[in-house]
């Protein structure tokens, strides 16, 4: 129980007679009050999904990928003959890597889309693979808004994932991330 504290004219009266007298005050347990008060839900953020752009002439869809700090910005039309613009470049002028070729279009081959529509893509950051990998989910992503039928074939690949892997930071006292200054004995 909280003791009361004494004022100054209080302890000098006790303290005057022969004994000390303590004085105890009692506080009475008032109950307490439950407010009620009404939380007011936020809203969810919204997930930036790919969009449909239609235009006169034809309907895009845009989606973006991503893979280390390269980002792709891919817009894919069910018209045209197979069409790849990178950079305003061709694939084959992008990359000239046989490897990186079967990168950017393997979600095309899987679907059985490789020589239909038309993909205009504009990337930066990253290496040529990160920049490859990049594409490569972005172009995933736009053939699945545009049919989602496709989506399960996609997604059993693993084309669907972004791969979240980034470089580590550096350490202060590091060299690198882990990589300690060399130890010399002597």
């Amino acid at each position: 129980m909280p003791k009361k504290i004494l004022s100054k004219s209080q302890s000098k009266i006790s303290q005057t007679g022969t004994k000390k007298a303590k004085i105890v005050v009692r506080k009475k347990k008032t109950p307490v009050k439950k407010k009620v008060v009404e939380i007011e839900k936020r809203p969810r953020l919204e997930i930036k999904r790919p969009t449909v752009i239609e235009s006169k002439k034809q309907e895009w869809v845009l989606a973006t990928g991503k893979r280390k700090i390269a980002v792709a910005q891919v817009r894919y039309s069910p018209i045209g003959a197979g069409e790849i613009k990178i950079n305003n470049k061709t694939l084959k002028d992008y990359f000239p890597w046989f490897e990186f070729q079967q990168i950017v279009t393997a979600p095309l081959k899987l679907t059985n889309q490789l020589n239909r529509g038309t993909i205009v893509i504009r990337v930066q950051g990253g290496g040529q693979r990160a920049q490859a990998e990049a594409i490569r989910l972005g172009i995933s992503r736009a053939l699945q808004v545009y049919n989602l039928e496709l989506r399960p074939i996609l997604k059993s690949a693993g084309f669907l994932t972004r791969d979240a892997r980034i470089k580590e930071r550096k350490k202060p006292g590091l060299k690198r991330a882990r990589r300690a200054p060399q130890w010399a004995k002597r």
